[in-house]
């Protein structure tokens, strides 16, 4: 799947970034940088896509 950051931006001049096609923690480590630049973080919401590796480490350790 490929990588994608989207930023988006309402007429009212708030902006949300949505990741896609990122693992874990790499979505947060990909925007950092739009975050810092755009200013103070209101709320964030994770996605199915964030837990995906956390539940795969879990599997991997039960059978280890």
């Amino acid at each position: 799947m490929r990588k994608v950051i989207e930023v988006i931006v309402s007429p009212q001049g708030q902006s949300r970034i949505e990741t896609k096609g990122f693992t874990g923690d790499e979505c947060r480590e990909a925007s950092e940088f739009l975050e810092k630049g755009l200013g103070k973080t209101h709320s964030e919401k994770l996605t199915a896509e964030f837990y995906t590796s956390q539940v795969n480490e879990l599997r991997q350790q039960q059978r280890g």
